[in-house]
Order: C-alpha cells, then sequence, then structure tokens
C-alpha cells in the first residue's frame, strides 16, 4: 500500500470525527476545530518538504505547535498562547490517533512530546446585581448598531455562548418575553424567559437589523462564522463588554461563564430548587447546576 499523504488522511479522518459527532460523541465545534487545526498542519509540513504521515515527526509537531498564528483581527501572534498550543496538541493527537487506527500510518510524533501544563481552574468572578448593572449600562454603548446589548441580554437569560451564538430573531417572542434555544452539545432545548431590559435590548437589535441588514439570521454573530468561531466571537464580545464597564482587569478575569453563575445563583434562590436551576441552564446534571450555583449539596459523597 502507497503511503498516503497528510491531506489523504485528513480526508478519512474527517470523516470519523463528522461520524463522532453525530453519534455524540464528539462537539461538531470540536470536529470544526480540529479539521481547521490539521489543514494548517498540512500546508506547515508541506511548507517543511514532508508531504506524508510517515514522514512526520516529533521535531515537526512541536515547531507547529509552537509557530505563530494569528488572532481574531488578523493580527500575528508571534508566541501562541498555551491554550491555541493545547488545542493544536490534541487535534494532532486525535489525527494520528485516528490515522495509525485506519492504518494509515504508524508514525507516533507525540510519544515524547510532554503535555502543555493548565493553569488552575478559576473559580470565576462573583458577579454582584450592581455589577450586572454595570454590564447592562455599557453593552448599551452603540446600540442598537452593536451587538454588546443583545449579545449580553442573550447571556442574562440563561443561554450559554454557544446558544447565544446561534439565536436568530425567530427564537424571540418578546411579547411573551422569552426566548428558545435549540440548546448545544452540552445542553437540552428550553424557553428562557427574558428581563425588561432585555425585551427592550433584543427588541432594539431586531428591529435594526431587519431595517440596516435584511436577511441577516443570527442576532449577534456573524451567519458564515462556524459553530466554533461564532462562540468564540460572543466571548470576545462580552470580554469588550467587561473591559469597558472597568470589571475586567489584569487582576480580574470575568467571562460568559460568570453570567450563568449568576443566573444559577439567581434562579436557586428564587426558587430553592436545583432542578430549577438545571432546567433553566438545560443541563442534565444536578451536580454541575449545584457547582454553578454554589451550593456545596454534598458531603463526603453523600446527599445532605
Amino acid at each position: 500500500m502507497a503511503r498516503p499523504t497528510i491531506r489523504r488522511v485528513l480526508l478519512e479522518v474527517s470523516r470519523k470525527w463528522l461520524q463522532q459527532a453525530a453519534d455524540g460523541d464528539m462537539a461538531i465545534e470540536t470536529v470544526d476545530l480540529y479539521i481547521q487545526i490539521s489543514e494548517r498542519f498540512d500546508v506547515f509540513a508541506d511548507a517543511q518538504g514532508i508531504h506524508r504521515m510517515d514522514d512526520v515527526t516529533g521535531q515537526l509537531t512541536d515547531s507547529f505547535m509552537g509557530a505563530p498564528g494569528r488572532d481574531r483581527h488578523d493580527n500575528i501572534i508571534l508566541v501562541p498562547k498555551d491554550g491555541t498550543r493545547r488545542q493544536r496538541r490534541s487535534a494532532l493527537a486525535s489525527l494520528f490517533a485516528h490515522a495509525r487506527a485506519l492504518g494509515m500510518t504508524q508514525a507516533v510524533p507525540l510519544l515524547d512530546s510532554p503535555p502543555i501544563p493548565r493553569p488552575p481552574r478559576s473559580t470565576g468572578a462573583e458577579l454582584t446585581d450592581a455589577e450586572i448593572e454595570e454590564l447592562q449600562f455599557h453593552s448599551e454603548r452603540g446600540m442598537p448598531a452593536t451587538r454588546h446589548a443583545a449579545l449580553l441580554a442573550l447571556l442574562l437569560s440563561g443561554l450559554g455562548s454557544a446558544e447565544t451564538a446561534q439565536a436568530t430573531p425567530g427564537d424571540l417572542d418578546l411579547a411573551l418575553a422569552t426566548v428558545t434555544t435549540e440548546g448545544s452539545t452540552r445542553t437540552t432545548p428550553r424557553t428562557c424567559p427574558l428581563s425588561p431590559w432585555a425585551v427592550r435590548a433584543l427588541r432594539l437589535r431586531t428591529d435594526y437589523l431587519a431595517e440596516h441588514r435584511p436577511g441577516r439570521r443570527r442576532l449577534v454573530t456573524s451567519d458564515s462564522s462556524t459553530p466554533y468561531a461564532a462562540q468564540a466571537s460572543v466571548g470576545a464580545g462580552f470580554n469588550d463588554i467587561a473591559r469597558l464597564s472597568g470589571l475586567a482587569t489584569t487582576a480580574r478575569r470575568v467571562e460568559p461563564r460568570d453570567i450563568t453563575r449568576y443566573i444559577a445563583r439567581q434562579v436557586l434562590l428564587q426558587t430553592g430548587q436545583i432542578s430549577e436551576v438545571a432546567r433553566r441552564l438545560g443541563l442534565s446534571s444536578l451536580d454541575n447546576a449545584a457547582d454553578l450555583a454554589g451550593l456545596a449539596w454534598k458531603i463526603g459523597g453523600d446527599p445532605r
């Protein structure tokens, strides 16, 4: 059997990744990311004169993981962050593992590559009611031409960043003050209530899009963006709001998940039921819901 090229292997492995996504064993966002990274690796290897999987060495994969890249504004980043390096390593590890399983290579270039350390998991910012109001106030700059207020409104309804990225005007029922989501890889479909502030922000946004950008479907992300890129765009948009409000500083990180934690605490305070927290956030795990709400409901592994 002829030694297959990296491109040929990528085509075959991509089918495996897509099947895993269809079976629910892999997020489609991860598939998109792995394919993008693997395509870049193919180009990178080609520039080094390496075209076949069997010829890939650990030195080549290490060089690729540390290679310069570009940010979302297309600016060059000379030294990639650890998170980017971990994504590249994960994609290559999956690519070669599937290729070996398919009998398309015997190369194990990452065998001696040490794992890239992760920072300690952040407990998140404990946002207060006053800080939520600050975020709302600063998100209104430039509305409705800017997306910030609508983006924050969707997050404050209980939608996650992936769900917010895919939201459309058709998902809104502003008369009933609700938004419906089809869910995501980790959350279930549901309908969430909208606050009066959210209704106002989303009404202005939908009216603006209908007048100035007819045909556009998504409320806060580009229709042409992949699910992974759209979700990342939501994170970037929220970061802008947090920075403008002064809540995100070099000493304090504020991210969309902190909004989810805030909603979880509010629902628990209002209902006293972890099951309601899970329902509002579309979670199948009560443990995850309790964790987001900051409730230590287990001691020694047994429910209280």
